[in-house]
Order: structure tokens, then C-alpha cells, then sequence
């Protein structure tokens, strides 16, 4: 339980109503920041502006999945009022005050480190990433099939990358009887990938292996689909992004050859906002009860 525990969650999506539903029901006080225009209530939670919070007070601080914008603006779907962190506002809060985002950007970086308060990136763990590539693949093969006029079953699926989201995307393409090649680096990823029946390739050797791709789906977190490979690639190839923003493809170029190209950062919040959330709801708080338990072993 998270009694007594004050929580201030700034803006955000849909995902957050599940946190906020979770953190309530384990007894946690919340400040909600950015929700004015949200009609649901939550017993134990209050809507305040920014410049109404008492920092404080607060043993904890939620953002957004992205963090913060590059200038420390706070995205909501749920206000139209500017919100702004700043190291000030962090400064103001206890010292074991633990702030939590998705990713991180260079600002978030900066305003934790001048202020020194802890900050745990819930994308950096695998068992957030592992989940959250469920529902991630889900609206991949949405987008696969509202994009292209053939059947995934026995097309030519190429997947960049074999990290956690990799390697369930490669599945799901299997299972639905794509046939699949996977690029990566590691050896211990070439190895994994034959070992699971999909046809390997290091990504030095793009280049040959998309010129009879029907899709390729890329979640390297930089631009490996450049201009070279794409003008390799026949002019029906589907490109689906699945890499933070800005992706890892050359969209301009993608477009001026008439290849579809499409940025798909943060399915998970898009096709399954509920079950995403339920995802981070759970995990913050599992981390904030260890918190609280160490908390209280240090004092």
C-alpha cells in the first residue's frame, strides 16, 4: 500500500487515468496536474494549476511518457494550459522526492541532475518494455493492414532491430505466416534469430536485403533507413517506424520516391490506452513501495 504517500501526476494521455486509478486504490494522496478538463473524479486526488502545488510535499513526482518537451513543457490531453517543470520547482521538493518518466531529453536530464533528486526512466526497464510491446505489436499489424492491399501472410517482412519489441514483432509476423528476416548486430542476436526461424542478416548488409521487401518495420533508435536503402526498396514497400521520434528512416526521401513511410512512436497509448496504462500503474507502484520500504529503512 502507498498511504499517506503524495503524489503529484503532471498531464499525459489516457495512460494516466489507469495510474491514477491504481495509485488511489493503493491509498496514495494525489495532486493532479493538467486534468481540469477531465470530468471522471478520483477519491484522494485533487486538480490543481502548477503555481498551486506545494512541492514541498511531494514524495513523488509522475510525468508524462515522453517526459517533458525540450523546454520543459508538460504534454495533456486534458488541459489547454501551458505547463512548464522547471529545476526551481524541483529544488522545492524533499530531498528523497523520486521523479518518474517514460523516456528522458536532455532538459529532463539537466533539471534532475541540477536539482538531485532520482529519476527512474520506466521504458529503461525490461519488464515495462516487455509488456508494452503487446499491445506496440498489436497496432503494428493494424497499421500493416490498413496500409497495404496484400495479406501479411507470405510477404516479405523485414524487422530492424531485436531488442524486446524486435523480437515480438518478428514473432507475430511469423505466426501470421510472413516470411521474416531480422537485422541485427550482436552476434548473440544472429544467433537468436536462427534459432527462432526467422532469417538473420547483419544490418551492415541493409542495403541487398530490402530489395524485394513488401514491409519493413524498423525500431532501431536512429537513422539506419536512409535514403541509400530506400531507393533500394520496390516502390509498394510499407515502412512502419516503430523508433522514438524522430525514427530511424529518411521520411522526406521515403515521400519524394513514393514509398509510404509512417512514424509510429507510442502505440501502446494509442491502440491500448487502458491496458498500457494498467502496464505503468502497476510497476509504479511495485518501484514506489520499495521506495517507501528503504525510505523508512534509512530513517
Amino acid at each position: 500500500m502507498l498511504t499517506d504517500l503524495q503524489i503529484a501526476i503532471f498531464g499525459g494521455d489516457a495512460r494516466q487515468l489507469e495510474v491514477i486509478r491504481k495509485l488511489t486504490e493503493q491509498g496514495a494522496n494525489l495532486v493532479l496536474v493538467g486534468f481540469d478538463q477531465l470530468d471522471h473524479g478520483f477519491t484522494g486526488a485533487s486538480k490543481m494549476d502548477i503555481g498551486e502545488v506545494d512541492f514541498s510535499r511531494l514524495d513523488c513526482i509522475v510525468l508524462p511518457v515522453n517526459g517533458t518537451g525540450p523546454n520543459g513543457e508538460i504534454d495533456t490531453i486534458f488541459s489547454n494550459k501551458s505547463i512548464v517543470l522547471t529545476s526551481a520547482h524541483l529544488k522545492k521538493t524533499p530531498k528523497h522526492c523520486h521523479v518518474y518518466s517514460g523516456i528522458t531529453n536532455a532538459y529532463l536530464n539537466g533539471i534532475i541532475a541540477e536539482s538531485g533528486r532520482g529519476h527512474t526512466q520506466l521504458f529503461e526497464r525490461d519488464d515495462v518494455a516487455i509488456y508494452n510491446s503487446i499491445p506496440t505489436v498489436e497496432g503494428t499489424l493494424m497499421m500493416v493492414i490498413q496500409n497495404t492491399d496484400t495479406t501479411i501472410h507470405k510477404s516479405n517482412t523485414v524487422v530492424l532491430g531485436f531488442g524486446r519489441v524486435g523480437m515480438s514483432v518478428a514473432r507475430a509476423f511469423a505466426a501470421l505466416g510472413a516470411k521474416v528476416k531480422v537485422g541485427a548486430r550482436k552476434p548473440e542476436h544472429i544467433a537468436r534469430i536462427s534459432e527462432m526461424g526467422f532469417i538473420p542478416f547483419h544490418l551492415d548488409h541493409l542495403k541487398k536485403e530490402v530489395i524485394d521487401t513488401d514491409v519493413c518495420i524498423n525500431t532501431v533508435p536512429f537513422q539506419i533507413v536512409t535514403s541509400d536503402i530506400i531507393s533500394k526498396m520496390p516502390t509498394h514497400t510499407l515502412i512502419i517506424d516503430l523508433a522514438s521520434k524522430p525514427g530511424g528512416t529518411d521520411f522526406k526521401y521515403a515521400e519524394k520516391r513514393g514509398i509510404k513511410a509512417l512514424l509510429a512512436p507510442g502505440l501502446p497509448g494509442i491502440v491500448a490506452p487502458k491496458t498500457a496504462g494498467q502496464i505503468l500503474g502497476n510497476v509504479l507502484s511495485q518501484l514506489m513501495q520499495v521506495e517507501m520500504v528503504n525510505r523508512k529503512g534509512k530513517a
